[in-house]
């Protein structure tokens, strides 16, 4: 473990000669900004400075006079003090842009009266002492407040009983506040660092006793990043900048086709380009691909540009393999024919077919989402050092360090505990990097060589490999009374399984999929019907950020949209008639454990709150008011990793062009630790979903890929990004997830809002009008 504050040794900058100077992203930043003149830093800390709510204070530090493992009172795993009285915090989560570096830390700090200007965050190795580290799935502070709560208290119990042995009083007249312990009886007080040793010989206790939440300084504050100045500064260290001396980089050609494998390559004009020491040919990809290297012809030298020139030389001809024959166009009407067909009955209420039978009218449509890709701005890399010894050291920006270690030692034939993952900072993940292949192939390439290795990545690598979101088609059709209310609703999803990545022929969703947002959909209607469909994969298929709930969220909440065009109504008001009533849903869900794996006991599956999200963004957007011809509002709502988000949305359509003019948001996530991080995620999330319904569309051809970066698989930019308005609905239940809820909404409130505007339905994405 280490601190990012201070640059480790192995992040140094090198420059390698003669071949390239080898300049880092951040001294050219720095060169850069040196030659524009000072606008670049200027702006950077105006926007900085523009915010008017109150925070604890960020960049106060009092430098640390030592280091975690040195800190001579370690009451657990994720707490250490020193005889300074510097306060080391170890995040056992890995941070990407999401906050939980600023989110882990003030609970356990808040919970021991840290005083906040000197804690240190340590940033934990892969290690299953931590338990679960697999930072996805939106579960970091829902699944862990308690535990990070338990072992503040804990440090914070031992401090008061050390102060009392040494002040000689009865810990009951003892307080902790802001790294001290003070009997005011007597006006005595002991710092921190003077308590270390004494606590360090008392006994750990089972249970120490948490603070009530109206003694919270930190937790549900605004706490600014601990690495903004770091990031701003250019002393933040990311995967794609670890480094150690005598270190290789390397490159990688794979086969545009999944299941490929190389026929012919020409290693000696690879090797006759400067720099390239050495051509490699990694074991061929085998099917279902799991986490596993994908094969292909390694390119390793001096620096990267070098691999990247050797690369482009090695002309390799390829045998295609079985799955040759993928394309998108066929693909989409292959599943589409599987939605409006019959399928394998996943929910059934009622009797649907006599609803249908039976109804004054009925509605109908079909909905299409395409392949998407993470894009996080860091591609995937790693650092691999395989010893002479047998240990292996891997340097990677990991979302789940304990999966990559497994998998490298697995792959590798070694013992586990010889394996070693250092979690750098992560320049974005969506998911992608939970996925540790690109961490066993950095590990192949350094035994092969005997050297440390750098593997890197290009952009075009990171979407043409990536574990892409699964294309999905799904058909809906209502049955309706004579004044539009629903009666019955069918149901029909079909997508390729992510479980088609790890085990051979299959071909439906697993029950985890369907339950994001399809088995749970909340709406009051008496005949209901949920049918999954077949679907191959040809592909890797994998989770990005929401999963499944992004096909199921828009489908729904456009065809209810649709319903409320249909019958002339407001589609706020029936939105909230499907709903119904507030009421416990948790008998959509088998057993204690919801979709997320949540405890049903704690966390209730709850419609009052859904229907207050819709309402609370309703009143934010200022929903009812008099819009000119061609503008319309358009909302949309979803429950995800046990949180319950709505977003609406303002557009206008004038001559076929499209604006957004304003967006929305209400989360009801229960208890949160971070506002400031809270507000951010869903400002992120809803950027995602806007890039999503707006430009998302990876397709394929004879098996490959078709776009390669952004000029053909483009992210939102800053002149089509509406004002983001975010309302926090404040609560006392259990935390809910953050990172993932604020995405599914977003398209169909753009869609309904679209339809509003125009009467024209949207039925699939990215949205093109005409």
């Amino acid at each position: 473990m280490f601190l990012f504050e201070n640059n480790p040794p192995w992040a140094k900058n090198t420059v390698e000669k003669p071949e390239v100077l080898n300049l880092s992203r951040r001294d050219f930043l720095k060169r850069s900004a040196l030659l524009a003149g000072s606008t670049f830093v200027l702006g950077v800390w105006s926007s900085c400075e523009t915010r008017k709510e109150p925070m604890v204070r960020e960049v106060t530090k009092v430098p640390a006079s030592g280091t975690f493992e040195e800190a001579g009172f370690q009451p657990n795993l994720l707490v250490g003090i020193n005889d300074a009285g510097d306060v080391f915090i170890v995040c056992t989560r890995s941070e990407m842009g999401q906050g939980i570096r600023s989110s882990m830390p003030p609970v356990i700090a808040d919970e021991m009266e840290a005083d906040w200007d000197r804690v240190h965050v340590v940033q934990a190795d892969g290690d299953p002492k931590y338990g679960n580290q697999n930072t996805d799935g939106s579960r970091s502070v829902r699944n862990h407040f308690d535990e990070w709560r338990q072992a503040g208290a804990t440090a914070r119990a031992m401090l008061l009983a050390a102060a009392a042995k040494m002040l000689d009083v009865p810990a009951s007249e003892c307080t902790a506040h802001n790294n001290f312990v003070e009997h005011s009886a007597s006006q005595r007080k002991l710092g921190y660092g003077e308590l270390a040793a004494t606590a360090a010989t008392l006994d750990v206790p089972a249970d120490a006793p948490l603070k009530d939440r109206s003694e919270w300084r930190y937790i549900g504050k605004e706490v600014r990043g601990v690495d903004n100045y770091d990031i701003v500064t250019g002393k933040a260290i990311f995967g794609i900048d670890a480094s150690v001396p005598g270190m290789l980089h390397a490159t990688i050609e794979r086969c545009p086709v999944i299941g490929g494998k190389a026929l012919t390559y020409d290693e000696e004009t690879a090797t006759a380009v400067p720099g390239v020491e050495k051509v490699l040919r990694l074991d061929d990809a085998q099917l279902p691909p799991a986490f596993n290297a994908l094969g292909g012809i390694a390119v390793i030298g001096t620096n990267t540009w070098a691999t990247m020139k050797g690369r482009e030389a090695l002309n390799v001809k390829w045998d295609f393999g079985p799955n040759a024959g993928y394309n998108s166009t066929e693909y989409r009407a292959a599943l589409e024919n599987s939605a409006t067909n019959p399928g394998k009955e996943i929910r059934a209420v009622g009797d649907i077919k006599t609803a249908m039978e039976k109804a004054s009218q009925t509605h109908e449509a079909t909905y299409f989402v395409p392949m998407q890709a993470h894009a996080p701005m860091e591609p995937p890399n790693a650092l691999a050092w395989v010893k002479e010894d047998g240990s292996i050291e891997i340097w990677a920006p990991s979302q789940d360090p304990q999966a990559a270690r497994n998998t490298v030692a697995a792959v590798m034939g070694v013992e586990v505990e010889q394996v070693t993952i250092h979690v750098t900072l992560l320049g974005g993940g969506f998911g992608r990097k939970s996925k540790p292949d690109y961490v066993v192939e950095a590990a192949l390439i350094s035994k092969a060589v005997g050297a440390p290795v750098k593997l890197t990545w290009t952009r075009e690598d990171e979407i043409h490999f990536d574990y892409f979101h699964a294309p999905s088609a799904q058909h809906l059709k209502a049955s309706l009374d004579e004044t539009g209310k629903a009666t019955g609703w069918l149901h029909r999803t079909t997508f390729p399984s992510i479980s088609s990545t790890f085990a051979p022929n299959v071909t439906h969703a697993s029950n985890g999929e369907l339950g994001l947002g399809f088995t749970t959909v909340p709406y009051q209607i008496p005949n209901m019907l949920c049918e999954n469909g077949a679907a191959k994969a040809f592909v890797r298929i994998g989770w990005l950020r929401s999963v499944c709930n992004i096909h199921h969220a828009f489908a729904v909440n456009a065809f209810a949209g649709e319903l409320a065009h249909k019958a002339g109504r407001d589609q706020k008001d029936y939105l909230l008639e499907l709903i119904g009533p507030p009421r416990n849903l948790n008998h959509l869900f088998e057993g204690e454990r919801g979709a997320y794996g949540e405890d049903l006991n704690v966390h209730t599956y709850d419609t009052g709150r859904l229907r207050h999200v819709i309402e609370a963004v309703a009143t934010s957007i200022d929903w009812g008011k008099d819009l000119p011809d061609g503008h319309g509002l358009g909302i949309a709502t979803h429950y995800s990793f046990v949180s319950y988000v709505a977003h609406a949305v303002h557009v206008s359509v004038i001559d076929g062009q499209l604006a957004i003019h304003d967006i929305h948001c209400a989360i009801d996530s229960g208890t949160y630790v971070n506002v400031d991080r809270v507000k951010a995620q869903m400002e992120g999330a809803t950027i995602f979903g806007l890039t999503l319904a707006l430009h998302g569309k990876i397709t394929a051809k004879d098996g490959a890929i078709e776009q390669s970066n952004f000029h053909n698989f483009p992210l939102l930019r800053l002149n089509e990004t509406p004002p983001i308005t975010v309302h926090v609905v404040h609560r006392k239940q259990a935390p809910g997830g953050v990172g993932e809820p604020g995405v599914p909404p977003v398209a169909p409130a753009l869609t309904n809002a679209i339809l509003a505007a125009t009467g024209k339905p949207v039925r699939e994405l990215p949205i093109r009008l005409g």
